[in-house]
């Protein structure tokens, strides 16, 4: 709650490794975290949704490894689809099948993902619809200090928070209790307009995740740049992708 970047960077480092780094980086990446996940383990402190008080939970059992799986892979699609023509679908199909490799490192075993992308967004929309999910008080708090920038410099643009609202699920929206009203609607819909545009003009090193640049710089045998360094420094709070040699 008091470091949301150290929490952002911590997520993004261990995702971006598995994705961008070399094959002992990844596996370096998943042994990692799954001793992170060991320890998360407790009971819920309120009843919510399908869950009474004092319900276990255990952050490496599958349905909860899964969702967190999903959420990533659903919303990087959504983010594209922001500032790009929407996917088709022979390329959706390629995408999540190349998604499986990041699963098995989280630790979820191929029998426990759906098949391909349609039975992948059906188990999103029934797992939405279901009791599986639902929001705390603490969570609600937490989601609303998250989006006002609290525990950091950056301060959440009206455009970013109105974005975040029009995409979550209306019960999860208002469940958070997020605003999107005829205000929130009109900035949301001007960042359509304006996102695509902005990210055409942005140049290559500002458009790709200095892990991705990393990797280019690895593949072709050589150390990353000054501006790979930095983007790196911003994306995972560190200047080169972790658990090397």
């Amino acid at each position: 709650m008091a470091k949301p970047i150290a929490r952002f960077h911590n997520t993004f480092r261990v995702v971006f490794t598995m994705i961008f780094g070399s094959a002992d980086q990844a596996f370096r990446a998943s042994r990692s975290l799954y001793g992170l996940h060991t320890k998360i383990t407790g009971e819920v402190q309120e009843a919510v949704a399908g869950y009474e008080k004092g319900s276990r939970y255990e952050a490496l059992q599958i349905p909860a490894l899964l969702w967190v799986y999903a959420t990533l892979i659903e919303s990087a699609v959504i983010a594209y689809e922001c500032v790009f023509p929407a996917l088709k679908a022979e390329e959706l199909a390629a995408y999540y099948a190349e998604s499986k490799v990041l699963a098995g490192l989280f630790g979820l075993p191929v029998e426990a993902l759906p098949a391909n992308w349609g039975e992948f967004k059906a188990y999103v929309a029934q797992t939405v619809a279901s009791r599986a999910l639902g929001v705390s008080d603490h969570a609600r708090i937490m989601g609303q200090r998250i989006m006002t920038g609290a525990g950091s410099w950056i301060r959440i643009p009206r455009w970013y928070r109105a974005l975040t609202a029009e995409w979550l699920p209306p019960r999860f929206r208002y469940e958070f209790g997020m605003q999107y009203g005829n205000a929130e609607e009109a900035s949301a819909h001007k960042a359509h307009r304006m996102l695509p545009w902005v990210y055409r003009k942005l140049p290559p090193a500002m458009r790709y995740a200095g892990p991705y640049q990393e990797a280019k710089a690895r593949i072709g045998n050589c150390a990353p740049g000054l501006v790979a360094r930095s983007s790196n420094q911003f994306w995972i709070g560190e200047s080169r992708m972790p658990f090397g040699e």
